[in-house]
Formats: C-alpha cells, sequence, structure tokens
C-alpha cells in the first residue's frame, strides 16, 4: 500500500452466528485515511460503528478483506502483533473513560509511554505538562473517582495523547457528559489533535461534533458511505 496513507481497508465484510442465523454487520467497506485527517463515523445504534472501530484497531477480526495501518496488514498478523503496533501506533479514548481506578490521574497518563518504552521520568515529565495544558494541574495525585466525569474524560485525553499515536480512535468520547462539559472536551480533543497532528476517527451520534471533522462517513446497512 502506500506509504502515505496511515490506513487502508479494502472488501471488508464482518458476519456473526452460522446459517439462518447468520447476522451481517459489515460489507464491502472501503476506506482510505491519510495523516492528520478528522473523520467521523456516525450511523443510527446498531449500524456497526463500534465493530467497524474495532476492526480498524485491530481488537476484532473481520470476516473477509484486508485492513493495513501504517503500512502493517492486520489482516495477517496474531493478537500478539496487533498489540505491539496499538501500542507504537495507535490511542483511543472511550464513553466510560477506562482509566485505571487504583491509578491517580497522573499515573493513569503515563502509562502508554511507559509501555512504549519510554523511562518513569520522561514519561512523567511530558503526563504532568499534559495534564497541566489540560487544567488538572492540582490534580495529578487524586483517584478517577475522586475526579468529575469532565476530568477523568481529560485525562482519559492527556493519556490517548501521551503515547504521541499516529491514529486516535475516539468512542463517542462526549457520550457520558453534558452539553457544556461535553463541548469543552471537544475543543480540547480537536486542540490536541492539531497540536500532534494526529490522524483521528470519531465515532460519534453528535451532529455538531461530526460536523467539525474534514470527512463524515456514515454506516447504513453495513455499507459504509461518505457524505458530502
Amino acid at each position: 500500500m502506500p506509504a502515505e496513507n496511515i490506513l487502508e481497508v479494502h472488501r471488508l465484510s464482518k458476519s456473526v452466528g452460522q446459517g439462518e442465523h447468520q447476522l451481517t454487520i459489515l460489507t464491502g467497506v472501503e476506506l482510505v485515511v491519510k495523516p492528520a485527517e478528522t473523520i467521523a463515523l456516525i450511523g443510527e445504534s446498531g449500524s456497526g460503528k463500534s465493530t467497524l472501530l474495532g476492526i480498524l484497531a485491530g481488537l476484532d477480526d473481520g470476516s473477509e478483506g484486508e485492513v493495513f495501518l501504517c503500512g502493517e496488514p492486520l489482516h495477517q498478523h496474531n493478537e500478539e502483533q496487533r498489540a505491539a503496533l496499538r501500542a507504537k501506533h495507535v490511542g483511543f479514548v472511550f464513553q466510560s473513560f477506562m482509566l485505571v481506578p487504583t491509578l491517580n490521574a497522573l499515573e493513569n497518563v503515563q502509562l502508554p509511554a511507559l509501555l512504549r518504552g519510554d523511562s518513569d521520568g520522561q514519561s512523567r515529565q511530558q503526563a504532568s505538562a499534559l495534564l497541566a495544558q489540560l487544567g488538572l494541574a492540582e490534580r495529578l495525585t487524586h483517584l478517577p473517582a475522586q475526579l468529575s466525569g469532565g476530568e477523568q474524560q481529560r485525562v482519559a485525553l492527556a493519556r490517548a495523547f501521551n503515547g504521541r499515536p499516529d491514529l486516535l480512535f475516539a468512542d463517542e468520547p462526549t457520550g457520558n457528559l453534558d452539553r457544556k462539559t461535553g463541548d469543552r472536551i471537544a475543543d480540547l480533543l480537536f486542540s490536541l489533535n492539531r497540536d500532534f497532528a494526529t490522524t483521528l476517527i470519531l465515532v460519534t451520534h453528535d451532529e455538531q461534533l461530526a460536523a467539525r471533522c474534514d470527512r463524515r462517513l456514515r454506516l447504513r446497512d453495513g455499507k459504509l458511505w461518505e457524505e458530502v
């Protein structure tokens, strides 16, 4: 595949079950994503958005087709190879924050950098700077349970970008937040995305959030359509 594309998907299909009980979730999906693009993945509940996101990130397999991430054939990799590829290139932000409850804010943000092989001192310095940038300089030693929902999602943003990902997957990142807090998180997400020149694939039901992306892709009846 051309090196300039950060993600390529060809003839991707996904079915579950067997025989008359087989359910087709995705059919013939084609997608090419270039570095630093921002893409909104939209569609009704149950349309397969999260399934597609999982396959693109190498967390799940397609039934047919090819997925190339940063030039690597995900569809040919085993789980260990996929995990190594994610650690090197991919960041995640989830609706439910997914912070480690026994680690404080600073330790949560350090994790991806430590997994990548950064020293404790280097990862701590980067994590502290990111948290300060997101207005959490006074919350470094707080556990997730001691933080509000908006604060937890800011910690999750800092964690994702501390891994310096080439590609960030955000699955309904404002879904658990009120509108005012969600708008603040969205502003921070797009600001960090510009600063780090990260490619963003954003799953959302929020049309306002989707409108901020360069491209809008809609899943309908298992097929992916680009809206213009």
